[in-house]
């Protein structure tokens, strides 16, 4: 699947550093990486001649050694990745930076869901964004909802209707780019956690709410891994206590029966006696409209129970809330709120709350930041 050439030892304790952190001093990179200014200086001259730090100038006088302390920064153009989100109808990509930053975004149709049929829609659409790209692409990250094993094999992959497709190595066999294969809600966490909301947090949920309802954890600045992510287990916990929706599963008042985009648009749309997209939906509810506003305020506030619920167990810092139906936090904020105080200790810390772009850039740049780890961690 490709070579990749992960930095190693302190080197890579260096980078990780200064792309998390940077720039940062040389004083600085010694304290955190425990090497005498000698041992960091020769470390890092080899990284600088390569162009892979930068010094970045700066007046500001070092008197030890009587001339301007020049930090060092990563640069950012030093490198290029390439992620892709697969739905169940489209495939997302975009072109970032070493630091996730998005360069260029395009999405192609999913028309046949047969994985080789797949992968040579991932392949044209990563050759279409690395001829965007100032450099060879480092590496591709593609993500998909479901089990994904050994960053290789999708197990499970319920939108694409996928059992046991080792996906990873039809990529590999069409291109010389690495490749990595993940989960695209752990994708998501990762890239909240590295380069989003969440950069900094020492603990922090993540919601998210589209055709389905996944939870993302980062406790002690390390995100909480599990096989169980792919099954979003969230989905079936109850929110409410009356003779409401129920899921496939048969569970009533769930979060996936109120909080999906599907359900949602279901419920509004029998209401009204035709068929309504989301949109709409939240456009209706706004404007006051019955049926709509109805649907809508019962799901924020079913959304609000959830986050005391995630909150209660997790006492996060911060949530962040995200997926393409994340405006229903905006839209029916006042009773997301009302759900949140009537599940939360009335002296409970007020919960700083966060929303991701509503779109699936977001999720793509997941798959980038899922290969920026692998070429900078090597795991």
């Amino acid at each position: 699947m490709g070579s990749w050439q992960p930095l190693v030892g302190p080197s890579r304790q260096v980078a990780l550093a200064i792309l998390l952190d940077g720039p940062l001093s040389r004083a600085e990179l010694s304290r955190r990486v425990g090497l005498s200014p000698g041992s960091l200086t020769r470390l890092t001259k080899p990284m600088v001649e390569s162009g892979l730090l930068v010094e970045v100038p700066t007046e500001i006088a070092d008197a030890r050694v009587g001339r301007p302390s020049q930090p060092l920064d990563l640069d950012p153009a030093a490198h290029y990745f390439v992620g892709i989100k697969l739905t169940g109808d489209r495939a997302i990509g975009v072109l970032t930076t070493l630091r996730a930053e998005v360069i260029a975004s395009l999405e192609r149709p999913l028309t046949d869901h047969a994985p080789s049929a797949v992968a040579d829609v991932v392949l044209e659409l990563a050759d279409d964004l690395a001829a965007q790209s100032p450099r060879p692409i480092t590496g591709l990250g593609v993500t998909v909802g479901g089990r994904v094993t050994d960053r290789n094999e999708v197990r499970w992959g319920p939108y694409l209707e996928w059992v046991d497709v080792p996906f990873g190595e039809l990529l590999a066999a069409g291109t010389s780019t690495p490749i990595v294969l993940a989960n695209d809600l752990d994708a998501l966490t990762e890239a909240t956690h590295w380069f989003g909301a969440g950069r900094g947090a020492d603990r922090f949920v993540l919601l998210t709410i589209g055709a389905g309802v996944g939870y993302g954890l980062v406790v002690h600045n390390r995100t909480v891994e599990s096989p169980d992510t792919s099954l979003g287990l969230i989905g079936h916990h109850p929110l409410l206590a009356h003779d409401g929706p129920t899921c496939e599963r048969g569970h009533r008042d769930c979060a996936l029966s109120l909080l999906t985009v599907g359900s949602i648009t279901s419920r509004v749309g029998a209401a009204l006696g035709r068929p309504v997209d989301y949109e709409e939906c939240l456009d209706l509810a706004l404007k006051g409209d019955p049926a709509a506003h109805s649907v809508v305020s019962e799901a924020g506030f079913g959304l609000g129970k959830m986050i005391a619920a995630a909150s209660n167990f997790t006492m996060p810092e911060l949530v962040v809330l995200g997926g393409e139906g994340v405006r229903l936090a905006e839209v029916a904020r006042t009773s997301l709120l009302a759900g949140l105080h009537a599940d939360r200790h009335p002296s409970g810390a007020e919960l700083p709350m966060i929303l991701q772009p509503a779109d699936f850039t977001e999720w793509a740049r997941g798959g980038a930041v899922i290969a920026i780890q692998t070429f900078v961690l090597g795991n």
